[in-house]
């Protein structure tokens, strides 16, 4: 009976495969540009999807570290099921990360799955439990980046390549926004273990609104360039360039019109 239950506690959700097949089939409809006339909706699609998996994976990541750090309680909250629904509020999770996606190209870290520290031994674990999702953006970064290291892209074809790009954008931006050392992201967690008892506390009040402070100087524009800088400078080492990445938020926001591009590649 037990393990029937941790069976169905860990078995895949049915919303996160209809995600990968969203995901899947936007992705095919971009490679072959089946529908031409809506290449940028399929974009969107696939950025979309693509960016709800990698927020299901990053916390799933969490979870699955935490489970294996002594916390068995995940299991029951359902967060080994990959369903973003489990991961808090569907607003927070899900609709204010792709509202971000679309107005500013910028990934908001969305989700939280709630540990249970008291289970876990060790200010390395803790540390590590925090570490995972983000680490989870950057390993799905680095996949996306893949054809572009790899110096693989011959014969893939535009709209694809600069989706790609899109979506290694936002895993950067949202790895580098969760690794900051700010109360409420995974970097302060990351932190946290080794911090006195003292400081903790007093930082504790602050966590629900480090987000929101991070958001808030992001406006400021001398510290949203450097942000952006930092942000390209890993994309380039990633072989992917400002190019491939203005096009494809371009593609992305198809309400805007199509963006149209000659089979050379340049820009019409």
């Amino acid at each position: 009976m037990t393990t029937a239950l941790q069976r169905a506690e860990r078995r895949i959700s049915p919303v996160f495969l209809a995600l990968v097949a969203v995901m899947a089939v936007s992705g095919w409809a971009v490679w072959s540009q089946s529908i031409a006339a809506n290449t940028g909706f399929a974009v969107f699609l696939f950025v979309v999807s693509g960016w709800i998996v990698s927020l299901c994976l990053h916390e799933y990541a969490h979870a699955r570290t935490a489970l294996h750090s002594g916390d068995i309680s995940v299991g029951a909250k359902g967060y080994l099921t990959l369903n973003p629904l489990k991961y808090t509020h569907a607003l927070l999770s899900i609709v204010l990360p792709v509202l971000f996606v679309i107005m500013g190209g910028i990934g908001l870290p969305g989700g939280a799955v709630f540990i249970e520290h008291g289970r876990i031994r060790g200010r390395w674990r803790h540390s590590l439990i925090s570490a995972a999702g983000p680490l989870a953006n950057v390993l799905f970064a680095v996949v996306c980046t893949a054809p572009f290291w790899l110096h693989a892209l011959d014969g893939v074809p535009e709209p694809f390549r600069y989706a790609l790009a899109f979506l290694a954008l936002l895993q950067v931006t949202a790895a580098i926004l969760n690794f900051l050392p700010v109360p409420g992201l995974d970097g302060y967690g990351v932190i946290e273990p080794w911090l006195s008892l003292k400081i903790r506390r007093q930082v504790e009040p602050f966590a629900p609104f480090g987000l929101l402070a991070v958001f808030g100087l992001l406006w400021v524009p001398e510290i949203n360039g450097v942000f952006f800088q930092v942000v390209d400078t890993v994309l380039r080492t990633l072989g992917v360039t400002n190019w491939d990445t203005y096009w494809g938020q371009e593609f992305f926001r198809f309400w805007q019109g199509e963006p149209q591009l000659s089979p050379a590649g340049s820009v019409l």
